[in-house]
């Protein structure tokens, strides 16, 4: 009998052919997490401890969709293994705010409509909220006026800024409204 293909978000989860554990602290909690040596952050995330806020899209780290941050820098959690995670610090979209006590970042993304379907905003609010932190670090980038001090989010800077993160559904203008919004109240 064949083995029926697997969807890579069921429940069932196949025996690690190489178990290893790895001590990963999410959003300031610490988690035990004994998986196969490939797992990637977004797999252990989503599969293995139930955080599906974390959305996988291309799994080619092309979308940003997954994005999360690690040591206060955003990445694709599809393309690094949990086990090189060992006690890094992670945030995912469920530490920056809850249901009842919206970040300022997830505030302005409801006030200006900056999703429509919904499914990359957990992906471009992480990245947004790393993103901000590193304009207040006075970090450049390709298209920054100059290289010392922080520099002006136009809308050319935040877009330069957000390329990573895809919307399928091109709310462009609204996300870059929400992080506009999101810099001056912070500010």
């Amino acid at each position: 009998m064949r083995d029926q293909p697997r969807h890579p978000d069921s429940d069932s989860q196949p025996e690690p052919d190489h178990p290893m554990h790895t001590q990963l602290t999410i959003n300031g909690e610490n988690h035990d997490l004994e998986a196969d040596e490939r797992t990637t952050l977004l797999d252990a995330l989503r599969q293995h401890l139930r955080l599906t806020g974390t959305k996988k899209g291309c799994d080619h780290g092309q979308c940003g969709a997954c994005t999360v941050i690690v040591n206060g820098r955003r990445i694709n959690s599809c393309l690094t293994l949990a086990c090189m995670h060992d006690g890094d610090e992670i945030v995912t979209i469920e530490g920056i705010g809850t249901a009842t006590d919206l970040s300022v970042l997830q505030q302005a993304f409801l006030s200006a409509d900056g999703f429509q379907c919904g499914y990359c905003t957990p992906g471009q609010i992480c990245s947004a909220t790393a993103m901000l932190e590193e304009v207040k670090a006075g970090w450049p980038s390709h298209v920054s006026d100059r290289l010392d001090g922080a520099p002006e989010l136009s809308d050319e800077e935040i877009g330069e800024r957000m390329s990573g993160n895809l919307c399928r559904c091109a709310c462009y203008p609204n996300i870059v409204a929400a992080i506009r919004a999101a810099a001056g109240s912070a500010a």
